[in-house]
């Protein structure tokens, strides 16, 4: 009899123990926490790790200027490519850009296809990562036109566009924007969409937060000014992303925009090589990244005679990010 009780109570002293064991694990302060909120908002001190991309995309410091010299472009390769854009970390706007990149505002028709055509984007320390990809169905695509208004050359890609009736997204320097605001009005009347490329094409990688904000906002300001339109993506020059511009674009509202197809049309490498280029890497959600500023675009305009038809036939329709 003494047996069977001592062994009874052995049994229930140990699922006492192991209860009180898995009730104690399960209300874990950290464990609930995490569970509560998977994606914890970013302060203004998040770490560069917080906001980073993929690997290769966005360095400790952000996004790295030097990872797109093999694909992409670097602010070291645009100077070699006669582009002379002096924006210096004291004040990057006392020197007027050589090639701003061309933005498009969004209609309200392009809007409804803008909702339509963007993924759900990748979030990282509370912030969003640039978007490098769209959703818009088999083949759908995205064409972006970069550091213009050009008088020479953006008025030769709009024709090109009306032609074959294609969609683009213009990412706009805001010192050109200023200086051809009636160009830029073309481009918003034709249904593509502005970005903002900043007021004077700085690499943000190397500016304050301040300055960043002041590059963002004089260049929102002059496209708004242009069109009476604000300006929802927003395009760091040479894809130099730093956790700094990532949380300025998320507090003034714009989406950051990357790319995954460069042709490097800005180096000017020969009109074959810009077609090659495209049609070789063009898939299914492709960013393809041209220039209409920023020197002698002849050969992206013959380039764009070429791809724009090629890709329509391949089955691609364009849409805006």
């Amino acid at each position: 009899m003494d047996t069977g009780k001592a062994t009874r109570r052995a049994v229930l002293v140990t699922g006492g123990v192991a209860l009180l064991a898995h009730f104690w694990r399960d209300a874990d302060p950290s464990s609930a926490s995490s569970a509560a909120n998977p994606h914890p908002s970013a302060s203004p001190a998040a770490s560069p790790t917080a906001a980073s991309t993929s690997p290769g995309r966005l360095s400790a410091a952000g996004h790295s200027p030097a990872s797109h010299s093999a694909t992409g472009h670097s602010p070291a390769s645009h100077s070699a490519a006669s582009r002379t854009h002096s924006a210096s970390a004291a004040d990057p706007s006392t020197s007027r850009a050589l090639a701003p990149h061309p933005a498009k505002t969004s209609t309200p028709s392009s809007r409804a296809r803008s909702a339509r055509a963007r993924p759900r984007h990748s979030r990282r320390g509370g912030v969003e990562l640039p978007l490098e990809h769209i959703r818009d169905g088999r083949k759908g695509i995205a064409l972006t036109i970069d550091d213009g208004p050009s008088p020479e050359y953006t008025p030769q890609v709009l024709r090109l566009l009306e032609r074959y009736r294609v969609t683009a997204t213009f990412s706009m320097i805001g010192l050109e924007v200023a200086a051809y605001p009636g160009l830029v009005r073309e481009v918003a009347a034709a249904g593509h969409t502005i970005a903002n490329h900043t007021w004077s094409h700085a690499n943000l990688a190397h500016l304050s937060p301040a300055l960043i904000a002041s590059q963002g906002d004089r260049a929102t300001g002059a496209i708004h000014k242009a069109t009476g339109r604000v300006p929802a993506l927003f395009r760091a020059p040479y894809g130099a992303w730093s956790p700094a511009a990532l949380q300025y674009c998320a507090r003034a509202g714009m989406t950051p925009l990357d790319w995954s197809v460069d042709p490097r049309d800005w180096s000017r490498p020969g009109v074959p090589a810009i077609v090659r280029n495209i049609m070789g890497n063009t898939r299914t959600g492709s960013i393809i990244l041209e220039h209409d500023g920023g020197g002698n675009r002849s050969q992206t305009v013959a380039a764009l005679k070429i791809v724009l038809p090629r890709l329509l036939d391949a089955g691609y329709h364009f849409a805006v990010p």
